[in-house]
């Protein structure tokens, strides 16, 4: 599948064309701040350029049970999908570059006022590549993906780990609405409300094992970094998404010391 079949716009190869290393008066863009710059270079990348994938995505609707705890897959899926079209074409930038991977990413989600159902998925971050050749490609042979700092980035190397790819896992789920009588015998009552209780947690709980799934996949050994998240959008009090999400990283090498702090900030200490 080429950059054209993604979903990447002819303007953006031509860009991209054009910030390629050797292309005359080529200049490199970039999100980091100096002090990311500046460790991602001392960890022996270099910054190629800027990448974003976008999705514009249709969320449909899915009836529920008023009185029952349930995941609704089919809005699950829909958040799911439309974050991977946005990474997957984040990534066909990053390959046009011929980088070697991707930090500081960021995915958020826009809503937009032409209606509540349509919301802008975006993923953007910094393509590098390594000045000290290597395969740094992940086994999917795609330009390894990360949310870490730049600050997180150089420790995380200097520690013999490097990143493979950002994992999420996400699940959109109806709590059940409580009973009139449920509601009345509680009325100044300091108790726990096990249904809800149990609702949310068991949609953490599938969220977190999805984005556990993906690091499996990718052959990680761990996630770092993870962040889980709670969004209501626009479905209601009842219905809300959680969102799981941190950067798979293996072992480089055999020896996992962590040196002495010495540029944290770019600067001896």
């Amino acid at each position: 599948m080429d950059e054209t079949e993604l979903g990447i716009p002819a303007d953006a190869i031509k860009r991209l064309n054009e910030l390629k290393p050797g292309t005359p008066g080529s200049i490199f863009t970039s999100d980091l701040s100096v002090n990311e710059f500046l460790l991602v270079r001392q960890a022996g990348f270099r910054p190629l350029g800027l990448v974003l994938g976008t999705s514009i995505y249709h969320v449909g609707v899915q009836f529920r049970r008023w009185s029952r705890n349930q995941e609704l897959d089919r809005l699950s899926q829909a958040m799911y999908h439309a974050r991977e079209l946005a990474m997957n074409r984040m990534e066909a930038e990053a390959d046009v570059l011929g980088a070697d991977g991707i930090v500081a990413v960021r995915l958020s989600v826009e809503l937009k006022e032409w209606g509540s159902d349509i919301a802008e998925f975006i993923a953007i971050g910094t393509a590098v590549k390594s000045e000290n050749g290597g395969n740094w490609r992940n086994n999917r042979d795609k330009p390894f993906t990360s949310d870490l700092s730049g600050q997180d980035f150089w420790t995380l190397l200097q520690t013999g780990y490097m990143p493979v790819g950002m994992v999420m896992g996400t699940c959109v789920y109806h709590v059940a609405h409580r009973t009139l009588g449920n509601v009345v015998s509680n009325v100044g009552r300091n108790t726990e409300l096990p249904q809800f209780t149990q609702a949310l947690y068991d949609a953490r709980e599938l969220a977190m094992e999805r984005m556990q799934k993906e690091a499996e996949a990718l052959h990680a050994e761990g996630i770092v970094g993870v962040d889980l998240s709670q969004h209501n959008h626009t479905w209601g009090g009842h219905t809300t998404e959680f969102f799981a999400i941190g950067t798979a990283v293996r072992p480089i090498r055999d020896d996992h010391t962590i040196p002495r702090p010495q540029l944290v900030l770019g600067l001896d200490t």
